[in-house]
Parts: structure tokens; sequence; C-alpha cells
């Protein structure tokens, strides 16, 4: 059974830093070929992308998070992460990790709180 977890969230004031993580266990059949992304959901709104990573290491943004947040990943420990500074209210949201390929999967999620 794949599971990913994610940590990281929590509560910071509005100029501030987290970094997030999400790490897979499990059995994943080619994992290092597949990409991971970081997606969010703020109340009342829909799921939207914030960051991309493919497999080669090609990185895609939301506009809002541009030159703001950071994705990267180790394939030796099965993880992605999202590095995200300068952070605003607008950035609050639970955020979810996702890792596809020919299958796909979600975190739970963790919520991010941005607020002073």
């Amino acid at each position: 059974q794949v599971q990913l977890v994610e940590s990281g969230g929590g509560l910071v004031q509005p100029g501030g830093s987290l970094r997030l993580s999400c790490a897979a266990s499990g059995s994943i059949f080619g994992i290092y070929v597949m990409d991971w992304g970081w997606y969010r959901q703020a109340p009342g709104k829909q799921r939207e992308m914030v960051a991309t990573i493919t497999s080669g290491g090609s990185t895609n943004y939301a506009e809002s998070v541009k030159g703001r947040f950071t994705i990267s990943r180790d394939n030796g420990k099965k993880s992605v992460y999202l590095q995200m500074n300068s952070l605003i209210p607008e950035d609050t949201a639970v955020y979810y990790c996702k890792l596809w390929g020919t299958s796909e999967y979600w975190g739970q999620g963790t919520q991010v709180t941005v607020s002073s």
C-alpha cells in the first residue's frame, strides 16, 4: 500500500518561511520516473497547482508563487519538498503533495496558515 505523508505545515507570520516535506512509503514501481507536485486548497476555493517537478528535474510554478517558492525532490528518499519564502496571507491553505505516472497518489494534506 502506497502512502504519501506531508509534514512541515503550521502557523507563520507574513514574510516568514516554511519548508514542506512529503515522503512516499510502500512499494512504488518506477518512482524515479514519476513526477511530483504540490497543490493547495483554500477555504471555498478549488484545489490549484502550486509547483511541479518532473523526473528529469524540470519545474513549473503557479504565477502567484514564482520567485518565492522552490520545489525539489530526493529520489533516494522518495521525497519531495516545497521551500516557501516571503509568505503572504493569500498562501493560507491546505497543501497536498501528489505523485503520478502510470498511477496517481495524493497525500492527506498539511495546513499552512499565514497570519499575524
